[in-house]
């Protein structure tokens, strides 16, 4: 349906800050150079420019897709944070698992606890795997708790008491405790993730306190600019929160804009016919992919900046690969490509804000892949000169020719994103041959055609305005909230009305929230969801809670490891349910084909660079294209927000939803 009200989609990148307005229906898009010193300064800047001086403040509602948690997680730039758990178990936040990233790797090292040892207070206390109050928490130990955490300077606290997801009452009576002391951020683990394993229920608490007074701080600015109570927070889980609760619940934002990526490109392509896709996100620091076989792809496990984080969150892989990445020599003599960025400031040479080493970027402008006079819609011209001079001197380093560099540098950060898709794809035992690839960002459309060919995917889909489509997937979210309890019990001892009312008891939590968010408990949509394994095992796998549920965690089981084993007893482990609110939607409208010549279209010829050699293509305006127009390669189509290159070989056409399709010719 169309929401007659004026919403704003914002999601902030590496490099640009990005905007869609929806008013009426109708869509607007917008970019702006990102401010990583202080994000809010962009989006304020944004919105000045799409609503006029002032109009932000209760004109539109904002729904924001944050890299706040996730920089300061990233750059150890959070809180300081204090860990208040069960005594004897104040390094379990720094023991963590015995599982390691590079065995083989002798000089591999460990990133330190978010919390140091002298932050670190235990209680003494117990409480048991069944919530059976084995050692009561007294009066004197809580007042002897709050009196070591004002000593230690701490400004969060997390409660992680040893299996306070079955009794979370211990952390209750602390947290009233400081709270009413200190008045200090306080994370428990019983409201943060009440399911067990030790270390990441413990691990995610923690940073949900470490980020929650930094992202408490932003949002609080950002709404006292902005003037509207109405401000909502992309998730990691693919929907939209409250500012009130994003505040609170920090951690669930360290990936909202990855999210709001794949939720666009997930809707964006169903809705054109493409039910399995690909999602592909390359923008100024990072490429961003994600397996939608049918329904977005979801998992509870991440890690961010070497600590795990155990929340649902979209399932998305992350390369340091993007437009900014820089490339350089390595000390083997090798052409290297990323992580480092350039960022948004100086940004590429060619940008002129004083950038000086070759990006993908200025690559990509050196070889005809990117128009200096249509970047940004015309707004910014790219400085060629001081990018061509930069080519040739890397090209003189290595003793190559500068087409040659710059299609090395090319080549390099195609193979990074390359190896994500494999990562995702053919490592899961899912076929890429299989897929359209949705690509996205303000770069994806640059790189998607060649990363196809090269993975056999048989399309790549690019949307209108694909440079913004993040900001427009938070448009596409929901309001989504996610709750679990762990069960741990044998599939064949299990009590059904036991199960029922643990989640019905998961029920009554998501109406209490959902209330606070405006909506009705009949305006809900429940997904109840088991998280099953094989008794014995280590890790579990979800299947919707259906009455045969246990024939479908086998069919999972065979789909996921290749094999399975109906005779062996199954564990129920933890109960997961998924409350959604549904939220107005931009109305995409399809168009009929035109039997209109594409030539209309064309600006001219224009010169690029494929396999070493120049060849002569068209430029191609994107806002003339429409439904039914096809053209063969070598061609770049630009647009406002991205660039499309269509390598020679490949067919470009225009579908109803005005998607570019790029096919083998």
């Amino acid at each position: 349906m169309t929401a007659p009200r004026r919403i704003v989609g914002v999601d902030t990148g590496g490099t640009f800050t990005d905007f869609v307005l929806m008013e009426e229906g109708e869509l607007r898009i917008h970019k702006v150079p990102s401010t990583p010193e202080n994000p809010a300064r962009a989006v304020l800047a944004g919105l000045a420019d799409l609503l006029g001086e002032g109009g932000a403040a209760g004109s539109a509602e904002l729904v924001h897709g944050s890299t706040v948690a996730t920089n300061a997680l990233l750059e150890r730039k959070g809180a300081a944070v204090a860990l208040v758990t069960t005594a004897g178990f104040e390094d379990v936040i720094q023991i963590g698992r015995q599982t390691r990233g590079a065995i083989y790797d002798l000089s591999v090292g460990k990133a330190p606890a978010l919390v140091p040892p002298d932050r670190r207070i235990g209680v003494e206390e117990r409480v048991g795997p069944r919530g059976e109050i084995l050692t009561a928490l007294t009066p004197a130990e809580i007042e002897g708790a709050v009196d070591r955490l004002e000593s230690t300077g701490a400004e969060a606290v997390a409660i992680c008491l040893l299996h306070a997801y079955a009794d979370g009452s211990h952390e209750r009576r602390l947290a009233e405790a400081i709270e009413a002391r200190s008045g200090l951020f306080v994370s428990s683990s019983h409201e943060v993730l009440p399911e067990f394993r030790e270390y990441e229920r413990c691990s995610t608490t923690v940073v949900n306190s470490y980020v929650g007074p930094v992202v408490s701080r932003y949002l609080s600015e950002l709404s006292g600019a902005v003037g509207s109570e109405r401000v909502r927070i992309m998730q990691s889980n693919g929907g939209v929160i409250s500012l009130e609760a994003a505040g609170r619940l920090a951690v669930q934002t360290v990936l909202s804009g990855p999210a709001g990526g794949a939720v666009g490109g997930f809707e964006i392509g169903r809705r054109a016919g493409h039910d399995d896709v690909i999602t592909f996100d390359m923008g100024g620091t990072s490429t961003d992919v994600s397996l939608c076989p049918g329904a977005l792809g979801r998992t509870t496990e991440a890690i961010i900046g070497e600590v795990p984080i155990r929340l649902p969150v979209i399932d998305v892989h992350t390369v340091g690969a993007g437009g900014g990445s820089v490339a350089y020599r390595d000390p083997g003599g090798s052409l290297k490509v990323g992580p480092r960025s350039a960022g948004a400031d100086p940004g590429p040479i060619c940008y002129g804000r004083g950038g000086e080493e070759v990006t993908v970027t200025d690559a990509n402008l050196y070889l005809g892949r990117l128009s200096a006079d249509h970047f940004l819609g015309g707004d910014q011209a790219l400085e060629v000169e001081p990018a061509r001079s930069a080519i040739e001197r890397l090209a003189a380093d290595f003793r190559l020719a500068p087409i040659e560099a710059a299609e090395g540098v090319i080549r390099v950060a195609n193979a990074i994103m390359e190896r994500a898709i494999r990562v995702i794809s053919l490592e899961r035992g899912h076929d890429p041959r299989d897929f359209t690839l949705v690509c996205f960002g303000g770069a994806g459309a640059m790189h998607a055609a060649e990363l196809a060919a090269g993975l056999g995917i048989p399309r790549v889909l690019v949307p209108r305005g694909a440079g913004t489509l993040s900001a427009l997937g938070m448009l596409l979210a929901d309001v989504v909230r996610d709750f679990s309890r762990t069960l741990l019990v044998a599939a064949d001892e299990l009590d059904a009305e036991e199960l029922e009312e643990a989640f019905g008891r998961l029920e009554r939590r998501a109406y209490t929230a959902f209330e606070a968010e405006g909506f009705a408990a009949g305006a809900l949509r429940i997904e109840r969801s088991l998280e099953l394994r094989y008794v014995g095992q280590g890790y579990e796998l979800s299947v919707p809670a259906v009455a045969d549920f246990e024939t479908a965690f086998h069919e999972r089981h065979a789909a996921r490891y290749g094999y399975s084993d109906p005779g062996r007893p199954i564990e129920i482990v933890n109960l997961r349910l998924r409350a959604v609110g549904a939220t107005p939607k931009p109305d995409l409208e399809a168009r009929e084909p035109v039997d209109a010549d594409p030539s209309d279209a064309t600006l001219g010829e224009h010169r690029m660079a494929f396999d070493g050699a120049e060849r002569t293509g068209v430029l191609v305006d994107r806002a003339r294209l429409a439904p039914g127009h096809a053209f063969a390669g070598p061609a770049l189509v630009v647009e406002y927000s991205t660039t499309t290159v269509v390598p020679p070989g490949t067919r470009c056409s225009v579908d109803r939803w005005e998607n570019l399709l790029l096919e083998p010719a």
